[in-house]
Protein backbone atom coordinates (compact mmCIF):
# COMPACT_ATOMS: atom_id res chain seq x y z
CA UNK A 1 0.00 0.00 0.00
CA UNK A 2 1.23 3.52 -0.78
CA UNK A 3 1.80 6.05 1.99
CA UNK A 4 1.22 9.86 1.43
CA UNK A 5 4.19 12.16 1.37
CA UNK A 6 4.43 15.16 3.72
CA UNK A 7 3.32 18.39 2.01
CA UNK A 8 6.24 20.83 1.76
CA UNK A 9 6.11 24.51 0.61
CA UNK A 10 2.30 24.86 0.62
CA UNK A 11 1.02 28.39 -0.19
CA UNK A 12 -1.73 28.02 2.43
CA UNK A 13 -0.09 26.93 5.67
CA UNK A 14 -2.24 25.51 8.42
CA UNK A 15 -4.86 24.07 6.06
CA UNK A 16 -4.92 20.29 5.74
CA UNK A 17 -6.13 18.50 2.66
CA UNK A 18 -7.89 15.13 2.59
CA UNK A 19 -5.91 12.34 0.97
CA UNK A 20 -9.01 11.43 -1.04
CA UNK A 21 -9.18 14.89 -2.66
CA UNK A 22 -6.03 15.31 -4.78
CA UNK A 23 -5.08 18.72 -6.03
CA UNK A 24 -3.82 19.05 -9.57
CA UNK A 25 -1.65 22.05 -10.41
CA UNK A 26 -1.76 23.25 -14.01
CA UNK A 27 0.85 25.93 -14.76
CA UNK A 28 0.68 28.54 -17.49
CA UNK A 29 -3.02 29.62 -17.02
CA UNK A 30 -5.06 31.28 -14.28
CA UNK A 31 -8.62 30.28 -13.29
CA UNK A 32 -11.17 31.30 -15.92
CA UNK A 33 -8.61 31.16 -18.76
CA UNK A 34 -6.80 34.35 -17.73
CA UNK A 35 -3.00 34.38 -17.68
CA UNK A 36 -1.50 33.46 -14.38
CA UNK A 37 0.06 36.22 -12.33
CA UNK A 38 3.77 36.54 -11.81
CA UNK A 39 5.45 34.81 -8.92
CA UNK A 40 4.94 36.53 -5.61
CA UNK A 41 6.03 36.06 -2.06
CA UNK A 42 3.62 33.13 -1.60
CA UNK A 43 5.70 30.97 -3.95
CA UNK A 44 3.11 30.75 -6.85
CA UNK A 45 4.56 30.50 -10.37
CA UNK A 46 3.49 31.07 -13.97
CA UNK A 47 4.52 29.55 -17.30
CA UNK A 48 4.71 25.98 -18.69
CA UNK A 49 5.50 23.16 -16.23
CA UNK A 50 9.16 22.14 -16.28
CA UNK A 51 10.16 18.63 -17.24
CA UNK A 52 10.84 16.08 -14.48
CA UNK A 53 14.51 15.96 -15.47
CA UNK A 54 14.72 19.76 -15.20
CA UNK A 55 13.10 19.63 -11.77
CA UNK A 56 15.52 16.98 -10.67
CA UNK A 57 18.50 18.93 -11.96
CA UNK A 58 17.24 22.34 -10.69
CA UNK A 59 17.43 23.93 -14.17
CA UNK A 60 13.80 25.08 -14.57
CA UNK A 61 14.36 28.54 -13.10
CA UNK A 62 11.27 28.20 -10.90
CA UNK A 63 11.40 29.22 -7.22
CA UNK A 64 12.71 26.61 -4.79
CA UNK A 65 9.34 26.34 -3.00
CA UNK A 66 7.73 25.15 -6.21
CA UNK A 67 10.10 22.22 -6.59
CA UNK A 68 8.83 20.69 -3.39
CA UNK A 69 5.23 20.97 -4.61
CA UNK A 70 6.05 19.43 -7.97
CA UNK A 71 7.59 16.34 -6.35
CA UNK A 72 4.12 14.82 -6.63
CA UNK A 73 4.69 13.94 -10.30
CA UNK A 74 3.02 10.54 -10.96
CA UNK A 75 5.58 8.12 -12.35
CA UNK A 76 3.50 6.00 -14.77
CA UNK A 77 1.90 8.76 -16.88
CA UNK A 78 4.19 11.77 -16.27
CA UNK A 79 1.23 14.18 -16.50
CA UNK A 80 -0.52 13.95 -13.12
CA UNK A 81 0.72 16.42 -10.52
CA UNK A 82 -0.47 15.80 -6.94
CA UNK A 83 0.20 17.94 -3.86
CA UNK A 84 -0.20 14.77 -1.71
CA UNK A 85 1.65 12.00 -3.64
CA UNK A 86 1.93 8.37 -2.49
CA UNK A 87 5.11 6.30 -2.17
CA UNK A 88 4.77 2.54 -2.97
CA UNK A 89 6.28 0.39 -0.21
CA UNK A 90 7.05 -2.30 -2.81
CA UNK A 91 8.93 -0.54 -5.61
CA UNK A 92 9.46 2.83 -3.79
CA UNK A 93 7.88 4.75 -6.73
CA UNK A 94 5.91 8.05 -6.31
CA UNK A 95 2.26 7.90 -7.54
CA UNK A 96 -0.95 9.93 -7.49
CA UNK A 97 -4.20 8.84 -5.91
CA UNK A 98 -5.31 7.15 -9.12
CA UNK A 99 -2.19 4.96 -9.40
CA UNK A 100 -1.37 4.41 -5.75
CA UNK A 101 -2.40 0.71 -5.65
CA UNK A 102 0.12 -1.90 -6.80
CA UNK A 103 -2.22 -3.32 -9.44
CA UNK A 104 -2.94 0.12 -10.98
CA UNK A 105 0.72 1.01 -11.52
CA UNK A 106 1.93 -2.58 -12.25
CA UNK A 107 4.26 -2.83 -9.29
CA UNK A 108 7.44 -4.75 -10.20
CA UNK A 109 7.60 -6.39 -6.76
CA UNK A 110 4.15 -7.95 -7.29
CA UNK A 111 5.24 -9.35 -10.67
CA UNK A 112 8.38 -10.87 -9.18
CA UNK A 113 6.47 -12.50 -6.31
CA UNK A 114 3.70 -13.81 -8.58
CA UNK A 115 6.26 -15.31 -10.96
CA UNK A 116 8.08 -17.03 -8.12
CA UNK A 117 4.76 -18.35 -6.80
CA UNK A 118 3.92 -19.75 -10.23
CA UNK A 119 7.30 -21.47 -10.41
CA UNK A 120 6.80 -22.97 -6.97
CA UNK A 121 3.33 -24.22 -7.92
CA UNK A 122 4.74 -26.32 -10.76
CA UNK A 123 7.79 -27.61 -8.87
CA UNK A 124 7.64 -31.25 -7.66
CA UNK A 125 10.11 -33.89 -6.50
CA UNK A 126 9.81 -37.32 -8.16
CA UNK A 127 10.51 -40.55 -6.26
CA UNK A 128 13.79 -42.25 -7.26
CA UNK A 129 12.64 -45.74 -6.26
CA UNK A 130 12.56 -48.09 -9.26
CA UNK A 131 9.11 -48.41 -10.82
CA UNK A 132 7.55 -45.62 -8.69
CA UNK A 133 5.99 -42.57 -10.37
CA UNK A 134 5.09 -40.75 -7.16
CA UNK A 135 5.87 -37.06 -6.66
CA UNK A 136 5.93 -34.79 -3.62
CA UNK A 137 5.65 -31.00 -3.29
CA UNK A 138 8.48 -31.02 -0.75
CA UNK A 139 11.69 -33.07 -0.99
CA UNK A 140 11.74 -36.23 1.15
CA UNK A 141 15.39 -37.21 1.60
CA UNK A 142 16.69 -40.46 3.07
CA UNK A 143 19.28 -39.45 5.71
CA UNK A 144 21.40 -42.51 4.87
CA UNK A 145 21.61 -42.77 1.06
CA UNK A 146 20.70 -39.06 0.44
CA UNK A 147 18.18 -39.90 -2.32
CA UNK A 148 14.67 -38.45 -2.82
CA UNK A 149 11.60 -40.63 -2.33
CA UNK A 150 7.85 -40.28 -2.00
CA UNK A 151 6.14 -40.71 1.36
CA UNK A 152 5.39 -44.34 0.55
CA UNK A 153 9.07 -45.22 0.10
CA UNK A 154 10.65 -42.85 2.65
CA UNK A 155 11.77 -45.60 5.07
CA UNK A 156 14.96 -47.59 4.49
CA UNK A 157 13.16 -50.92 4.31
CA UNK A 158 10.59 -49.54 1.84
CA UNK A 159 13.11 -48.34 -0.76
CA UNK A 160 15.69 -51.10 -0.13
CA UNK A 161 18.28 -48.62 1.05
CA UNK A 162 21.81 -49.54 0.03
CA UNK A 163 23.03 -48.57 3.51
CA UNK A 164 20.42 -50.59 5.40
CA UNK A 165 21.97 -52.77 8.12
CA UNK A 166 20.23 -56.14 8.26
CA UNK A 167 19.48 -56.89 11.91
CA UNK A 168 20.78 -60.19 13.20
CA UNK A 169 18.20 -62.73 14.38
CA UNK A 170 17.42 -62.27 18.04
CA UNK A 171 17.46 -66.00 18.69
CA UNK A 172 20.87 -66.63 17.09
CA UNK A 173 22.76 -66.52 20.39
CA UNK A 174 20.18 -68.74 22.11
CA UNK A 175 20.26 -71.29 19.30
CA UNK A 176 24.05 -71.44 19.43
CA UNK A 177 23.97 -71.96 23.21
CA UNK A 178 21.43 -74.81 22.89
CA UNK A 179 23.52 -76.45 20.16
CA UNK A 180 26.67 -76.25 22.30
CA UNK A 181 24.84 -77.87 25.21
CA UNK A 182 23.54 -80.72 23.04
CA UNK A 183 26.98 -81.30 21.51
CA UNK A 184 28.61 -81.41 24.95
CA UNK A 185 26.07 -84.00 26.12
CA UNK A 186 26.76 -86.14 23.07
CA UNK A 187 30.49 -85.99 23.71
CA UNK A 188 29.96 -86.95 27.35
CA UNK A 189 27.79 -89.89 26.31
CA UNK A 190 30.50 -91.06 23.89
CA UNK A 191 33.15 -90.92 26.61
CA UNK A 192 30.92 -92.89 28.95
CA UNK A 193 30.37 -95.61 26.36
CA UNK A 194 34.10 -95.81 25.73
CA UNK A 195 34.93 -96.30 29.42
CA UNK A 196 32.27 -98.96 29.96
CA UNK A 197 32.98 -100.95 26.82
CA UNK A 198 36.77 -100.84 26.93
CA UNK A 199 37.30 -103.66 29.45
CA UNK A 200 34.61 -105.92 28.03
CA UNK A 201 35.80 -105.41 24.46
CA UNK A 202 39.41 -106.28 25.28
CA UNK A 203 38.47 -109.58 26.91
CA UNK A 204 36.00 -110.53 24.17
CA UNK A 205 38.56 -109.68 21.46
CA UNK A 206 41.15 -112.09 22.90
CA UNK A 207 38.61 -114.90 22.92
CA UNK A 208 37.36 -114.15 19.37
CA UNK A 209 40.83 -113.72 17.83
CA UNK A 210 41.51 -117.47 17.58
CA UNK A 211 38.25 -118.07 15.68
CA UNK A 212 38.83 -115.07 13.35
CA UNK A 213 42.22 -116.35 12.27
CA UNK A 214 40.56 -119.53 11.02
CA UNK A 215 37.83 -117.85 8.87
CA UNK A 216 39.04 -114.31 8.03
CA UNK A 217 39.70 -113.26 4.47
CA UNK A 218 42.20 -110.66 3.33
CA UNK A 219 45.48 -110.08 1.53
CA UNK A 220 47.39 -113.36 1.94
CA UNK A 221 50.68 -111.65 1.13
CA UNK A 222 50.64 -109.63 4.37
CA UNK A 223 53.09 -110.78 7.05
CA UNK A 224 51.49 -112.39 10.09
CA UNK A 225 53.01 -109.76 12.36
CA UNK A 226 51.18 -106.95 10.50
CA UNK A 227 47.78 -108.61 10.26
CA UNK A 228 44.93 -107.17 12.34
CA UNK A 229 41.69 -109.16 12.51
CA UNK A 230 38.17 -107.75 12.84
CA UNK A 231 34.62 -108.99 12.71
CA UNK A 232 33.27 -106.35 10.29
CA UNK A 233 29.52 -105.62 10.60
CA UNK A 234 28.21 -104.57 7.19
CA UNK A 235 25.74 -101.75 6.41
CA UNK A 236 22.09 -102.37 7.15
CA UNK A 237 20.31 -103.93 4.18
CA UNK A 238 23.34 -105.93 3.03
CA UNK A 239 23.06 -109.63 2.14
CA UNK A 240 25.39 -110.59 4.97
CA UNK A 241 25.24 -109.23 8.49
CA UNK A 242 29.00 -109.43 9.14
CA UNK A 243 32.21 -110.79 7.67
CA UNK A 244 35.59 -111.77 9.14
CA UNK A 245 38.49 -109.80 7.64
CA UNK A 246 42.11 -108.92 8.33
CA UNK A 247 44.04 -105.81 7.32
CA UNK A 248 47.54 -104.37 7.57
CA UNK A 249 48.20 -102.35 10.72
CA UNK A 250 50.07 -99.75 8.63
CA UNK A 251 47.13 -99.00 6.36
CA UNK A 252 45.11 -95.81 6.66
CA UNK A 253 41.46 -96.00 7.64
CA UNK A 254 40.53 -94.90 4.11
CA UNK A 255 42.42 -97.83 2.57
CA UNK A 256 40.85 -100.24 5.06
CA UNK A 257 37.38 -98.99 3.99
CA UNK A 258 38.18 -99.46 0.30
CA UNK A 259 39.59 -102.96 0.84
CA UNK A 260 36.63 -104.02 3.02
CA UNK A 261 34.17 -102.71 0.38
CA UNK A 262 35.88 -104.92 -2.23
CA UNK A 263 35.82 -108.03 -0.01
CA UNK A 264 32.12 -107.54 0.86
CA UNK A 265 31.13 -106.38 -2.65
CA UNK A 266 29.76 -103.04 -1.36
CA UNK A 267 29.12 -99.89 -3.38
CA UNK A 268 31.80 -97.29 -2.63
CA UNK A 269 31.16 -93.68 -3.75
CA UNK A 270 33.62 -92.01 -1.40
CA UNK A 271 35.15 -90.15 -4.36
CA UNK A 272 31.83 -88.35 -5.06
CA UNK A 273 31.12 -85.22 -3.00
CA UNK A 274 27.32 -85.48 -3.03
CA UNK A 275 27.00 -89.21 -2.32
CA UNK A 276 26.86 -90.88 1.08
CA UNK A 277 30.26 -91.98 2.33
CA UNK A 278 31.17 -95.49 3.44
CA UNK A 279 32.71 -95.04 6.91
CA UNK A 280 34.40 -97.29 9.44
CA UNK A 281 32.83 -96.76 12.88
CA UNK A 282 33.82 -97.70 16.43
CA UNK A 283 31.42 -100.22 18.02
CA UNK A 284 31.73 -98.74 21.52
CA UNK A 285 31.24 -95.03 20.75
CA UNK A 286 29.69 -95.12 17.27
CA UNK A 287 32.29 -92.58 16.12
CA UNK A 288 33.30 -92.56 12.45
CA UNK A 289 37.08 -92.96 12.33
CA UNK A 290 38.96 -90.26 10.37
CA UNK A 291 40.01 -91.55 6.96
CA UNK A 292 43.55 -90.16 7.21
CA UNK A 293 44.37 -91.92 10.49
CA UNK A 294 46.28 -95.22 10.43
CA UNK A 295 44.94 -98.43 11.89
CA UNK A 296 47.93 -98.65 14.24
CA UNK A 297 47.01 -95.23 15.72
CA UNK A 298 43.65 -96.53 16.89
CA UNK A 299 45.11 -99.82 18.16
CA UNK A 300 47.33 -97.80 20.50
CA UNK A 301 44.66 -95.25 21.49
CA UNK A 302 44.50 -94.92 25.30
CA UNK A 303 40.95 -93.65 25.69
CA UNK A 304 38.99 -95.82 23.25
CA UNK A 305 41.22 -98.24 21.33
CA UNK A 306 40.44 -100.84 18.69
CA UNK A 307 41.33 -104.43 19.55
CA UNK A 308 42.87 -107.08 17.40
CA UNK A 309 40.05 -109.65 17.15
CA UNK A 310 37.35 -107.09 18.04
CA UNK A 311 34.30 -105.76 16.20
CA UNK A 312 33.98 -102.84 13.82
CA UNK A 313 31.08 -101.37 11.78
CA UNK A 314 30.89 -100.33 8.11
CA UNK A 315 27.99 -97.96 7.32
CA UNK A 316 26.94 -95.28 4.83
CA UNK A 317 26.80 -91.80 6.44
CA UNK A 318 25.95 -88.32 5.19
CA UNK A 319 28.79 -85.83 4.91
CA UNK A 320 27.73 -83.98 8.07
CA UNK A 321 27.22 -87.14 10.17
CA UNK A 322 30.13 -88.32 12.32
CA UNK A 323 28.40 -90.84 14.60
CA UNK A 324 26.15 -93.88 14.53
CA UNK A 325 23.40 -93.37 17.10
CA UNK A 326 22.58 -97.02 17.90
CA UNK A 327 25.54 -99.38 17.57
CA UNK A 328 23.78 -102.20 19.45
CA UNK A 329 21.37 -102.70 16.55
CA UNK A 330 24.32 -103.91 14.45
CA UNK A 331 25.72 -106.26 17.10
CA UNK A 332 22.49 -108.04 18.08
Amino acid sequence: MCEPLTLVGSSQPGRARSRHQPTKLVLGAAPGGAPAPDAGESGAAVGSPPSPSALAAGESGAPAGLYALLLGLCTPSNDNWDFLPFVCDGCSGVFCLQHRSRDSHGCSEVNIKSESMKLDEHRSYPCTYKGCNGKELLPVLCPYCKKRFCLRHRHQSDHECEKLDTPKPRMAATQKLVKDIIDSKKEEAVRSKRRKGAKNSETAAKVALMKLKMHACGDKSLPQTERIYFQVFLPKGSKEKSKSMFFCSKWSIGKVVDFAACLADLKNDNNKSTAKKLRLCHTASGEALPLDHTLATWLSNQECPLYNGGNIILEYLDNEDQFIEDTNSYLE
